[in-house]
């Protein structure tokens, strides 16, 4: 009877091991993002940071752009402080790796949006912050004007992005056998770009501008006028994290939205004084839309006194005050005949 009894134990015992494992890992499982970065006090926000315009840091480590003031914002609705973010620069191979790795919360990295990498590499995309598309940059009086043109020559492209894949679809689309020289960063493939080892240079086309600028010559070079694919850029985090994605989503279409309520970091101390309800809700005066994201519910106030709307990050980083001086075009709001458009804030 006593052995019957040990093994009933026994038993019994590694049931109960195996529910309280189970139980860890429920916990775990329930465990977000968004309360590690909150138990931290920063942000850690995965950036190229060799892209003048999107990310890029200077010689005293200072970092701006587009994608900056996205990490920017992100830090402002969380703890009132733009500052509040460590940049990692990433190339193209590693950035999925070091955010599924936890080493970043989130990438805003000039990423392009796609069904295999929503699905099977596990990414979270969201909202489009720049909406481009894929373009070639030639020298001025290289007699390049068609990509049948590049028969026998050779492209530079860098590699682990969908520019490499895009490129090999449209070459075999055009019937054209050109070399392909690939590299794992971006600085060396503009590099040999810049010394001639290959005859085009291809990526997005608001990098290929952006990089034309660090150039030497930068007035000998062009983009060709052809666009080699979609191009949707913006956010990402990591699947199956809902709180964190959430946080991360309606941040970034905060600032859409914000400015399509006309409210920038000059008035929005004066709008909370509105007596439209949409606005007053928007910004936290009333409701509590916070709360539902386990932020504060100001955390739009935060966002816009600290880095402003959408339109306020475009213009000085790409558009009419900045040196690249780009048009909005379809990065302009969907009331202007854009693409940038918010769900309600309700």
């Amino acid at each position: 009877m006593g052995r019957w009894k040990n093994l009933l134990l026994a038993t019994l015992l590694a049931v109960g091991t195996v529910m309280g494992c189970a139980e860890t890992d429920n916990t775990q499982q329930k465990q977000s993002r968004l309360d590690a970065v909150k138990s931290r006090g920063k942000l850690n926000c995965g950036v190229d940071g060799g892209l003048p315009g999107f990310s890029f840091v200077d010689e005293n480590g200072k970092y701006s752009g587009l994608d900056v003031d996205v990490c920017k914002a992100v830090a402002a609705a969380l703890f009132d402080d733009p500052e509040a973010v460590e940049y990692r620069n990433l190339d193209a191979t590693e950035r999925f790796t070091a955010l599924n790795g936890g080493e970043v919360d989130m990438l805003s990295r000039n990423t392009t949006w796609t069904i295999s990498r929503d699905t099977s590499v596990g990414m979270e995309f969201a909202p489009t912050t720049f909406y481009d598309g894929q373009g070639m940059m030639v020298r001025k009086n290289s007699g390049i004007k068609t990509l049948k043109d590049f028969a026998g020559k050779s492209v530079c492209v860098e590699a682990g992005t969908t520019t490499e894949l895009n490129l090999t679809d449209k070459m075999r689309q055009a019937g054209v056998k050109a070399e392909t020289l690939t590299f794992q960063k971006a600085d060396p493939a503009y590099a040999a770009y810049a010394e001639g080892r290959c005859q085009g240079m291809t990526s997005d086309k608001s990098q290929l501008i952006a990089r034309r600028s660090t150039l030497p010559n930068a007035s000998e070079h062009i983009l060709m006028n052809v666009t080699m694919s979609k191009e949707p850029l913006g956010p990402v985090t990591v699947n199956n994290d809902s709180a964190w994605f959430d946080v991360v989503k309606w941040i970034t279409y905060a600032l859409i939205e914000a400015e399509e309520l006309g409210i920038t970091s000059a008035n929005v101390e004066q709008m909370k004084q509105s007596d439209n309800p949409t606005i007053r809700r928007f910004l936290g005066v009333e409701g509590a839309l916070g709360e539902g994201l386990g932020l504060t519910n100001d955390f739009t106030v935060r966002i816009i006194k600290h880095v402003g709307n959408y339109g306020e990050i475009y213009e000085p980083n790409l558009g009419e005050k900045s040196q690249f001086k780009l048009p909005r075009g379809q990065n302009d709001l969907w009331t202007r005949g854009g693409l940038l458009y918010s769900p309600p804030f309700r």
